[in-house]
């Protein structure tokens, strides 16, 4: 919850004054998020000696009558799950009230959490097998809520967050369908349209395998960078949700193994008697798949990378809890001679830091130097938007462990200090190399 999407929000003036204080019997810390149904705030329930986010839904300022009372209607939603869906993977809703006319919902606060949408860009994906695990999770996650009646109906990347120790949650069921259930018949509101199975866009009785079809289109983002359908307008996008085909994911990411790729085509199928029958099934699929990742990946074990980097003069001044936290926000990737590793005039947000072998660095064609194991590269990272001013070729067969910026703000303050000034003063120490020599 603490990475609820801002908005521009229309905020109610009688409210506010109030919203400083307390909110039923819980004092506000601070604000830390804005959405289109509401506002979120810090809080602390001293009775249960935790931190816990609360969703104030605006209601009143909802605009005309047709939108308060789809917004009442999401807070009643979301409050029918009080104490409904305990799972590890679901976020859970502790309480949930109304207060001078202000409706709240409160829920786990996780500290520095992220939601998916971070790693749907093509520039910051998340390696495959952390991609095959994450949406396992989700799988799992939703079978549960599945087994007590509940479909989400509006499962997206904004609406899974991942913790700073990787974990997932799947939140805001505001608009969720519960069996039995009148309160969260909302007509008008389905969900969002890009994660739209087929039969939501047709307005056809939904399953369970709605929820799948759209974790499955969350998949396929997370692993290409690209949603399934895009379309200039929304009646071109529900036409292609309905009968077109997205393109071959190795199409766009070629590191994807085919048993993947048919898994997050099973997933996507327009008839959802020949999706997946479970979030279970979904899930048991992933875990075959997952299990060949890991004995790629592991050709090299994670222990056995703590040590490499352990003997790089780079990582000499990092304590070992501190290295394990730049492992888990890393890469590694092989490199053969010759090839390049980023080209001059690309946008790029990623840290570089060889582990074994050599590089060669060129701008505009012209050679300017050398780098070598527990050297450093990567310095626009700390610009967003810039775009890499040299060309770095491998020169024989190189390792590079690549570091997302985004997946190193969840570390804690004092990796990201020691990181930034080991690598800034590796910076320095090479441009002013570099200068005596000229």
């Amino acid at each position: 919850m603490s990475n609820y999407r801002s908005k521009t929000l229309p905020a109610s003036p009688a409210a506010q004054p109030a919203l400083l204080g307390k909110i039923g019997k819980y004092v506000i810390i601070n604000e830390v998020g804005r959405g289109s149904t509401g506002v979120v705030y810090l809080s602390h329930d001293p009775y249960y000696g935790r931190d816990v986010a609360i969703k104030v839904y605006n209601i009143e300022a909802s605009g005309d009558d047709n939108r308060k009372r789809i917004a009442r209607k999401m807070f009643l939603s979301e409050a029918h799950m009080v104490g409904m869906l305990q799972h590890p993977n679901i976020l859970p809703i502790y309480d949930a009230g109304e207060e001078d006319g202000r409706c709240y919902i409160v829920t786990e606060h996780v500290h520095g959490a992220r939601t998916l949408a971070a790693y749907c860009r093509p520039d910051n994906l998340l390696r495959v097998d952390d991609v095959v695990e994450i949406i396992y999770k989700a799988a799992r996650a939703l079978h549960y809520a599945h087994t007590r009646g509940v479909i989400h109906r509006d499962i997206k990347p904004s609406n899974i967050m991942l913790t700073q120790d990787s974990d997932v949650r799947i939140i805001d069921f505001g608009i969720a369908l519960v069996a039995d259930s009148d309160i969260s018949r909302i007509e008008g509101i389905a969900g969002s349209p890009s994660y739209m199975s087929p039969e939501q866009v047709q307005s056809i009785e939904l399953t369970n395998r709605s929820d799948l079809y759209s974790l499955g289109a969350v998949m396929y983002e997370l692993l290409t960078g690209m949603r399934p359908f895009r379309a200039g307008n929304l009646q071109k996008l529900l036409h292609q949700i309905v009968f077109a085909t997205p393109p071959p994911i190795h199409t766009l990411r070629q590191d994807v193994p085919e048993e993947l790729e048919n898994v997050t085509a099973m997933a996507l199928m327009k008839d959802p008697e020949k999706r997946y029958r479970t979030g279970l099934d979904f899930a048991a699929e992933l875990t075959r798949v997952h299990q060949k990742l890991r004995a790629q990946y592991n050709r090299i074990d994670q222990q056995e990378q703590f040590s490499l980097l352990r003997r790089l003069r780079f990582f000499h001044e990092f304590s070992h809890s501190e290295i394990w936290e730049v492992l888990r926000a890393s890469s590694w990737q092989d490199y053969a001679d010759g090839e390049e590793i980023v080209k001059e005039g690309e946008m790029d947000d990623r840290f570089y830091i060889i582990v074994q072998g050599g590089v060669t660095v060129q701008r505009n064609g012209r050679p300017l130097g050398r780098l070598e194991g527990g050297d450093c590269f990567g310095e626009t990272s700390y610009v967003r938007g810039a775009k890499r001013t040299a060309t770095i070729t491998a020169e024989g067969e190189v390792i590079v462990m690549k570091v997302s910026s985004t997946l190193l703000e969840q570390v804690s303050a004092e990796c990201q200090l020691r990181f930034n000034q080991v690598f800034l003063r590796s910076m320095i120490g090479r441009l002013q190399r570099a200068e005596a020599r000229s």
